[in-house]
């Protein structure tokens, strides 16, 4: 459709724009907009779009977000951008559409193919947001310096793992009522399956599926797709195999048993190595009370390299909630905490499982750790207009200030 291509064009669209464009593109026949979603995962790992993910050569990108009150749709979300190792992070949002809802980016993993530059592939979706039904989408081989338009019909989940890139070029879109699959290009979408469908066959039944909260391709390019059990001691990644669901075989870790699972985020960190961030509940016989629903600990998991999956040793919580998520391309994961906390863990390179190791308390506003190059940790802060890097300094116990950039924000543009 022409509309579709000329999105970028057009300049940010404003709340009456939003309601005629979303009109023409149902009377197209383009696809019914996001329903009803299914029950959320516990309020502590509820699935955040604040994220960064690190790819090779020192690239990097993470969503941020500026602005005032996201009740007065003054809420900005921006996609920013470090092309490699020592370079300058920049602003790489793709312009032309209100992104107030919320963004979402994904890569295959380390440089865009054929273009000589270290810069990432990527990817945006835009969630819906005021009277948008759908979700508008951009591709830029080059890092973010230059996007193409697309469209997903649906409307995109607001969580961090709602779109997932594959090698071969197609895409994968968590909506609020199931998942959409596109064809190469990220073009001709169709249903992949919806969360009720999933949630009724053996195996969703078997977890006792409440919700969808993540997608990713696995390492033969098969989709995988993630939610939150209510039945204890199972973790729910599905595989498709033989034109049935089937769980993928990630056993919780020890601690986890006994109680529900919810995998908050699933990253492929590279073409066939997947990083999962686990989170646990209380077990039903202590789910009375204040601790009803609230998370109590996380738990890394890696799959890849022609190894099963492998979890982590947990990450008490101590009654704090998930604000941020970090994946670094060597599987290094990362979490904020409110409170100013966070964490990181690597992959264990011997028989003992993976620790967590606690961070310095971090600067006032941050919003996302950022991961490598090698060991090296970052958190980004974000104000009103701007954002501001800090790095942990080499003895591991302070932050120092780096580069600041300024967020052109323009407020009052979306009401």
């Amino acid at each position: 459709m022409s509309h579709s291509a000329s999105w970028l064009a057009q300049g940010r669209l404003r709340g009456a724009g939003l309601a005629a464009l979303a009109l023409v593109t149902a009377a197209c026949g383009s696809g019914a907009g996001a329903g009803p979603g299914a029950a959320a995962p516990p309020p502590a790992a509820r699935p955040s779009m604040l994220t960064s993910l690190s790819a090779g050569h020192g690239a990097a990108w993470a969503v941020v977000e500026v602005g005032g009150s996201r009740a007065t749709h003054n809420n900005f979300w921006q996609l920013l951008v470090r092309p490699a190792a020592g370079q300058a992070w920049r602003l790489a949002t793709p312009p032309g559409v209100a992104d107030n809802g919320g963004l979402v980016a994904t890569g295959p993993g380390g440089p865009a193919a054929g273009t000589g530059s270290a810069a990432p592939g990527l990817v945006a979706g835009f969630v819906p947001s005021q009277d948008l039904t759908f979700s508008p989408l951009a591709v830029s081989r080059d890092g973010g310096r230059h996007w193409s338009p697309g469209l997903l019909p649906s409307g995109l989940a607001a969580a961090a793992s709602a779109l997932a890139a594959g090698p071969d070029g197609r895409l994968l879109a968590m909506t609020r009522t199931g998942v959409q699959l596109s064809g190469r290009g990220g073009t001709s979408w169709s249903p992949l399956v919806t969360t009720r469908a999933l949630a009724a066959s053996p195996a969703g039944r078997s977890c006792g599926l409440t919700g969808l909260t993540a997608v990713a391709f696995g390492s033969t390019g098969a989709p995988l797709l993630a939610g939150a059990c209510s039945k204890p001691g199972v973790t729910g990644i599905f595989a498709e195999s033989g034109g049935q669901w089937r769980l993928a075989g990630l056993k919780p870790p020890a601690a986890f048993a006994g109680r529900p699972v919810t995998v908050v985020q699933l990253t492929a960190t590279a073409p066939g190595r997947l990083t999962a961030l686990l989170a646990a509940g209380p077990s039903p016989a202590r789910a009375g009370g204040t601790e009803a629903g609230l998370a109590q600990d996380l738990a890394a998991a890696w799959f890849g390299d022609g190894q099963p999956w492998t979890t982590s040793a947990p990450l008490p919580l101590g009654g704090r909630k998930l604000v941020s998520t970090a994946a670094g391309s060597d599987g290094t994961a990362g979490v904020i905490l409110t409170g100013g906390r966070a964490a990181v863990i690597r992959p264990a390179t011997g028989t003992a499982a993976a620790a967590w190791t606690a961070l310095p308390a971090l600067p006032a506003a941050a919003a996302d750790l950022v991961l490598g190059p090698g060991h090296q940790v970052s958190v980004l802060t974000a104000g009103r207009t701007t954002v501001t890097t800090w790095r942990l300094a080499v003895a591991g116990t302070s932050w120092s200030p780096g580069q600041k950039l300024a967020i052109p924000v323009p407020f009052g543009s979306s009401g």
